[in-house]
């Protein structure tokens, strides 16, 4: 598939199986835990990612011609919008009340996953185009798959702007996320909060701490078939709640562990000798990135506790720069995570329906970022 330099051709490769670990990790870097093989290959590899689910993979790469790989993509063709966290079903619905076929869909994503990082994977040191020629495959491929439409979800910002000036649409939205400002305890983090702000965290760690129920920080080694067939309990009970089903099968967890295991920091909380609830963080180089969460019995403040006040005890602790608590909860502002830019870039075989949504995005950006200010405004920082 070249992209109109004849230098670079890229290859449509399917399924992340078909690509060697080490030649799609070199492009991958190790910041970014989401977008290396292994985790995306414990979707694939478990069911949890593939065409019966909606996500068919069909990741670009970029060969060097001698067996390694100087660029990808993590690339899905879906037939629905669920797991992806960028909402397009007003645009959905929009596109087929015209007449039109929205699904299927090409998505440049991590599925289920709505963490910042790249999605032009190029290795370093690779030649000047391989980013421009993995843009241009993916635009290409969307036209010979004949679908209504390409979407980039959670890019970084400057392949958000890359993107944007090579004629995507740009979309911003956002997150909750701590910042690590050289703080030494949670203590120090604390003596930067207004009183009150103060004084209410403290409450709240207290009565966790009076509730009976203990925590512990666990990863690697420690994640037994036991930890994992608990902290499935824990995340289906909190997905069917929420969302009617589990996105993500048991296989999955025993694949990330297997795979992964070095990046997981599970969060373990346990009453009278038995796990009742735990949080699922995968670590990358300067960031804790919060996941999954879930718990069997109502123990008040403990989602707070578990998810972000021992993400944070974590991050000081092994000098992190950020904790990524991932999407929506204002309530997240009053513990200390303030609201983040996100990013997605869309693209539409029509034409009047891509300068449609265009017209429609600039006014729900100017939303957006109202609505960033107003939500800063409410910081429980004393300098805030």
């Amino acid at each position: 598939m070249p992209d109109g330099d004849d230098a670079i051709t890229v290859l449509v490769a399917g399924p992340i199986g078909s690509i060697p670990a080490a030649a799609w990790d070199a492009c991958a870097g190790t910041g970014a835990p989401f977008v290396s093989h292994a985790f995306l290959s414990a979707l694939e590899d478990s069911g949890s990612v593939s065409a019966e689910t909606g996500w068919l993979a069909q990741h670009l790469v970029v060969d060097d011609g001698r067996g390694g790989v100087l660029g990808c993509v993590p690339l899905y063709l879906k037939s629905h919008s669920y797991g992806e966290y960028v909402f397009d079903w007003n645009w959905a619905d929009a596109y087929e009340r015209g007449g039109g076929r929205y699904y299927p869909k090409l998505q440049s994503a991590v599925p289920f996953t709505p963490v910042t990082g790249p999605r032009l994977l190029v290795r370093p040191g690779a030649p000047e185009g391989v980013e421009r020629a993995l843009a241009g495959a993916m635009v290409e491929l969307a036209r010979r798959h004949g679908v209504s439409s390409l979407h980039v979800t959670f890019p970084t910002r400057d392949q958000w702007q890359h993107l944007g000036s090579a004629g995507f649409l740009l979309r911003t939205g956002h997150q909750y996320h701590w910042e690590n400002h050289g703080y030494r305890t949670f203590d120090d983090f604390l003596s930067d909060l207004a009183s009150r702000k103060r004084k209410a965290i403290r409450r709240e760690r207290r009565d966790v701490a009076e509730s009976g129920v203990t925590l512990r920080t666990l990863g690697g080694a420690d994640m037994t078939e036991g930890l994992w067939d608990a902290f499935f309990a824990f995340y289906r009970d909190t997905s069917e709640r929420k969302w009617g089903n589990a996105y993500l099968n048991r296989d999955f967890f025993s694949l990330l562990g297997e795979r992964l295991g070095d990046r997981v920091v599970m969060v373990l909380a346990e009453a009278g000798g038995r796990p009742v609830g735990g949080a699922l963080n995968l670590r990358g180089d300067d960031t804790l990135f919060g996941r999954y969460w879930g718990a069997l019995e109502d123990f008040r403040f403990l989602h707070f506790e578990a998810c972000y006040y021992q993400a944070i005890d974590y991050a000081i602790a092994h000098g992190l720069t950020r904790v990524e608590a991932g999407a929506q909860g204002r309530h997240k502002i009053q513990r200390g995570y303030l609201p983040t830019p996100t990013y997605s870039v869309h693209w539409f075989a029509d034409p009047g329906f891509h300068e449609a949504v265009a017209r429609w995005l600039e006014s729900e950006t100017e939303a957006v970022t109202e609505e960033i200010r107003e939500l800063a405004a409410g910081s429980p920082f004393r300098n805030g």
